[in-house]
């Protein structure tokens, strides 16, 4: 009957003051509609700078448009913000190419067929530091880590670099960075059960044989409809651009994103 009970106020509207500054554990979950952009250029280590700078949408045909899955969780302790994300895209599809494609060794000739695959896993963890807090206000710092996972197939008809004999050929190249961030945060309660979220964090940065540029930039206006549960909408824009001359890659990808979001949070005082 106890538990019952609980599960039943979990489900009633909250006080006047619920909102997610009051939260000390939470989870969201959220489907994005992202307006994608997309590039990739992979060299073949004994063939460099031969590679084309392949637009994943126009050159490929790939789709421009997806829901996008996202979960995150958080844990506040004290001043401290622990934050973790996951978010991934996966998009393959078939195209009669415009253009010579050179991708790894292999170059496909205009008018071929090409069945390509554009898949992308990243996580995100971040802990961060309130430098104001107050009853309907937050204002903080973090630092974090974008660790992300980017997979490029192409297949068809296609001529490895010193030959003339067409054949069918197919590549795949994956890469896996971590990447440090630096970040800023902030909540604002406009109503009693209404909250604006918002943060960025940004990367610019050499490390061994990585470069990378990182700008990702959110808002989140969410209501709190029971006393643990909220829905929300938010808006995000994502700018990446990884660098890689390792010898599983060598060569560049671009990866852009806009869009807006429906958002599920569950949280816990």
């Amino acid at each position: 009957m106890a538990l019952a009970g609980g599960c039943c106020a979990a489900m009633l509207p909250g006080t006047a003051q619920a909102q997610t500054l009051d939260d000390k554990y939470w989870i969201e979950v959220s489907g994005f509609w992202p307006d994608v952009d997309s590039d990739v250029a992979v060299n073949n280590v004994a063939h460099p700078n031969i590679a084309t700078d392949i637009d994943l949408e126009s050159d490929l045909d790939l789709s421009d448009r997806k829901v996008l899955p996202a979960v995150s969780a958080g844990v506040r302790l004290g001043r401290f913000v622990i934050g973790a994300e996951y978010y991934s895209l996966r998009r393959s599809g078939d195209h009669a190419i415009t253009r010579d494609i050179t991708f790894d060794d292999v170059t496909y000739p205009v008018g071929v067929t090409v069945s390509s695959e554009f898949n992308s896993d990243i996580y995100r963890l971040t802990v961060g530091y309130d430098i104001v807090r107050k009853k309907n206000l937050e204002l903080g710092l973090a630092l974090g880590g974008h660790i992300t996972n980017f997979e490029v197939g192409l297949s068809g008809q296609g001529t490895v670099a010193g030959s003339t004999v067409v054949t069918g050929e197919a590549r795949k190249k994956s890469v896996l960075a971590p990447l440090p961030t630096i970040g800023a945060y902030g909540a604002l309660g406009i109503a009693p059960r209404l909250m604006l979220t918002a943060r960025a964090d940004w990367l610019s940065i050499k490390i061994d044989d990585y470069k990378g540029r990182l700008w990702n930039v959110q808002a989140e206006l969410n209501y709190r409809l029971f006393r643990n549960v909220g829905i929300g909408v938010m808006y995000r824009y994502v700018d990446y651009r990884l660098d890689a001359d390792k010898e599983k890659w060598n060569g560049s990808v671009r990866y852009r994103f806009n869009g807006p979001a429906a958002v599920l949070r569950i949280g816990f005082p």
